[in-house]
């Protein structure tokens, strides 16, 4: 361990500036585990997951895992992605493992835009700072705390409890995503019934207080498309009608105004129907009426004037990048965009593609699907051996406090959990800022009180799942 005895005897007395309450000596242990995570540089341009992971495994077997139950996979050519993968064995020889499942990855802080070192775990004001903080170190320490505690404890759950801490969810096309190459390459290490995963959590208000509890129940798929305009060009003293940069323009505006049709399903139905119950009247009227009717239009207008719940609503495709032209003084030869499609469950990336190349209109302008850097996602059911546990738990650790299904309009490797049938779940329980808490921007940060009050949740409920 890297703590001296002083340093742990501080950790032992350390107060909460926020909440002026001791740690528990448990607490103080989490602690200790989510500061050398934290700390541990997993950015891909210069960090190592193979020395967190490695971290994360030394502090298992040092609680009584073995080299049998605890594993530390690289693959070749990748030295500094390595993932974690644990088992703690049940005692049920007829019920299917469960998979607890977090990258432990980040992505990239660069230290001279940070107000403090991105890499070092600061407490200020009653909130932890650090790169990773939240995206998902906290869960990923939350996991292995929890495995460590019921060895410890001398628990046995009856469903064997799989851990994999994986590298690479942050990182971009091309580069490993451990979870994928374990899916692929070694699925009897990840293989269960259900995961529980990020994605879930809970919002607080500006004050503090919790607002509702999420599970995470299903995602949509990311697929981009280049769209490219290309001709002879010439002198831009002869101005010509077909300008590639000016057609590629009216493109991206026609792709600009157009929506998508809104396509619910089982998650956002029940999400617009438990929001209702704590919107103002209005608004649950309109959402009431779009659970009764996805084709009201009055409802889908009014209510997608919220970017989020538009995004939540339907697919959206936005231009995220573009280049075109050679010269200031000559007519473009070629325009090029890259537009971003985050698709709703149900719809396939054909039915999309066809769909821009309506509204766009040119056959001038060609659209091709770069290859996916993820699977389609697939939506799990809303399991009540998942949901009903995390509702009773969550009433009585956060009381009044509803718990919403909800899809999440972003990505998690739950899409590479779905390769291999595995129905995956953003669990709640950590309560985050209701802005996002600097999550892939600058000095993330997330409540001390969210982070131990969501150890404590996660921990009940995977004990409460396991023993089902």
């Amino acid at each position: 361990m890297r703590k001296t005895l002083l340093a742990i005897i501080a950790a032992l007395t350390a107060t909460s500036a926020h909440t002026q309450t001791p740690l528990r000596p448990d607490q103080a242990a989490f602690r200790e585990l989510y500061e050398e995570l934290v700390e541990t540089n997993t950015a891909f341009s210069n960090g190592s997951c193979t020395l967190a992971a490695e971290r994360l495994a030394a502090r298992m077997m040092a609680a009584g895992y073995t080299k049998d139950e605890v594993q530390v996979i690289k693959t070749p050519g990748h030295d500094r992605e390595g993932n974690l993968v644990a088992t703690l064995k049940g005692s049920s020889k007829k019920l299917k493992p469960m998979l607890l499942l977090a990258h432990i990855d980040v992505v990239e802080a660069k230290r001279e835009d940070w107000t403090r070192d991105p890499f070092t775990l600061i407490e200020e004001d009653g909130f932890f700072f650090g790169r990773g903080v939240i995206d998902d170190k906290a869960q990923a320490a939350m996991w292995v705390d929890s495995l460590i505690r019921f060895k410890k404890d001398g628990f046995t759950p009856k469903r064997t409890i799989k851990l994999a801490a994986t590298c690479g969810e942050e990182s971009s096309e091309g580069v490993l995503n451990g979870a994928e190459w374990l899916a692929r390459n070694r699925p009897e290490l990840l293989q269960a019934e259900f995961a529980l995963n990020e994605g879930g959590g809970g919002r607080l208000d500006p004050s503090g207080k919790p607002q509702l509890l999420a599970m995470q129940v299903g995602e949509k798929a990311t697929r981009t498309f280049d769209l490219e305009v290309t001709n002879p060009g010439g002198h831009s003293s002869v101005p010509r009608p077909d300008n590639a940069i000016n057609e590629l323009a009216l493109a991206l505006t026609a792709i600009s105004k157009h929506r998508f049709p809104i396509m619910l399903n089982d998650t956002t139905r029940g999400f617009l129907t438990q929001y209702a119950a704590s919107s103002p009247p209005e608004v649950a009227k309109l959402m009431l009426a779009l659970v009764a009717d996805e084709k009201n239009e009055q409802a889908g207008t009014m209510l997608s004037s919220d970017p989020i719940m538009n995004s939540t609503l339907r697919t959206a495709c936005v231009a995220t990048m573009l280049s075109g032209g050679h010269a200031a003084n000559a007519l473009p030869q070629r325009a090029r965009a890259t537009i971003n499609c985050r698709i709703v469950p149900g719809m396939s990336t054909e039915t999309v593609q066809s769909e821009l190349a309506r509204v766009i209109a040119n056959p001038k302008v060609s659209i091709t699907l770069r290859t996916p850097h993820r699977p389609m996602a697939v939506s799990p059911p809303l399991d009540p051996r998942i949901m009903e546990p995390a509702k009773q738990l969550g009433m009585k650790m956060f009381p009044g406090v509803p718990l919403i299904p909800i899809m999440s309009t972003g990505a998690t490797d739950a899409t590479m959990t779905g390769i291999i049938g595995i129905p995956t779940y953003g669990v709640p329980g950590i309560m985050m800022e209701a802005d996002g808490g600097g999550m892939h921007g600058l000095n993330e940060r997330i409540r001390v009180k969210s982070v131990y009050e969501g150890r404590d949740y996660l921990h009940e409920l995977v004990k409460l799942i396991s023993a089902r």
